[in-house]
């Protein structure tokens, strides 16, 4: 008997399926994505589609949690700088170098709330969508006691707008309406944070 499919390396992979969904989802929103309109995209069967994933809510949280991770990894990085005011900077040119560089990705993330993209959250994910973002709030805990001493609500509110409402501001036009984020944002975006921060 001829073995001819040992070790053949399968033609989809997760990922290819997950960026096909992206790329829909970019263009058309949450609610153009379908299994048919993700294997369109990715010109592979629909049954590959559902050999991966078995559901369209466990795809799209499959996506939305893959974008949440490769978003905060730069920022995180940055925000971690042993200088406050530098890593404020950092962090605010790290967003939005990653808009720039990712705009489809950062389309997803910043239109579109979870709940937007997954009705349901499908019980074949173990990872507790609650806790996605604990990192984030500790580090911007972490951020408000360097820059501040302690962490007060006051503090933690004006951390938050700066690092986070500000750069969220400045993108959010462009990406609505389908535009790469320019670099000419990014002296206003620092000058807004910078300002919340106090200096």
């Amino acid at each position: 008997m001829r073995r001819t499919d040992v070790g053949r390396k399968p033609r989809f992979g997760d990922d290819d399926f997950l960026d096909a969904a992206l790329r829909v989802a970019a263009r058309a929103g949450a609610a153009g994505v379908t299994m048919a309109a993700v294997a369109a995209e990715a010109s592979a069967p629909v049954g590959s589609v559902y050999h991966r994933f078995a559901s369209r809510d466990l795809l799209l949280a499959r996506l939305w949690v893959r974008t949440v991770h490769r978003f905060q990894e730069p920022f995180l990085a940055a925000l971690a700088d042993p200088d406050p005011e530098r890593g404020a900077d950092r962090a605010i040119r790290a967003v939005l170098g990653w808009a720039r560089e990712h705009p489809d990705q950062a389309r997803v993330l910043l239109l579109h709330r979870r709940e937007d993209l997954v009705a349901s959250w499908p019980a074949e994910l173990d990872q507790d969508p609650a806790g996605i973002n604990d990192a984030l709030r500790d580090a911007l805990r972490a951020y408000t006691r360097a820059r501040f001493g302690r962490v007060s609500p006051a503090g933690l509110e004006r951390v938050t707008f700066a690092l986070v409402d500000v750069p969220y501001a400045a993108l959010r036009r462009h990406l609505g309406a389908g535009r790469t984020p320019p670099r000419s944002i990014e002296a206003a975006a620092l000058a807004a944070s910078r300002a919340a921060l106090g200096d």
